[in-house]
């Protein structure tokens, strides 16, 4: 399924962010392979799907579902930092500005409470009114 998003050809990756999505990809942390698990097998969504560490404009996402333009960033200790604070809402702006939603986890939180990060993205997938398999 295409978008709007994909469509448009000044949205298209480079080829160094291309590499480096797929650089990425290769080198999952825990928290992001454990969640990534859970978004293929236990989220099924019947016009979207998820996908890893996707570039978008001069960032890559971690977790992107472009039918819905949800993002979800699983982050690690150095985002408690005040420069990488300031980064991510840079990072945040541009994406929302681009009419995408981002929200945020721990990698606390997908290692120790995953039920619930599963019902905040689904939550936001419904907020976003994507049909969810098996909803009528």
């Amino acid at each position: 399924m295409t978008n709007a998003w994909t469509r448009d050809p000044s949205n298209r990756p480079s080829l160094r962010q291309r590499n480096r999505a797929l650089a990425l990809r290769r080198n999952l942390t825990e928290p992001e392979r454990r969640l990534w698990w859970h978004l293929r097998h236990r989220l099924p969504l019947e016009r979207g799907h998820f996908r890893r560490q996707v570039p978008i404009g001069p960032y890559v996402v971690d977790f992107c579902c472009l039918a819905a333009k949800l993002i979800i960033e699983v982050d690690g200790n150095q985002h408690g930092y005040e420069a990488n604070a300031a980064h991510d809402e840079r990072r945040t702006s541009y994406l929302s500005n681009h009419s995408f939603r981002v929200i945020r986890f721990s990698n606390r939180e997908v290692m120790t409470t995953i039920e619930n990060v599963l019902n905040s993205i689904l939550a936001a997938l419904s907020a976003g009114s994507l049909p969810l398999a098996g909803r009528n």
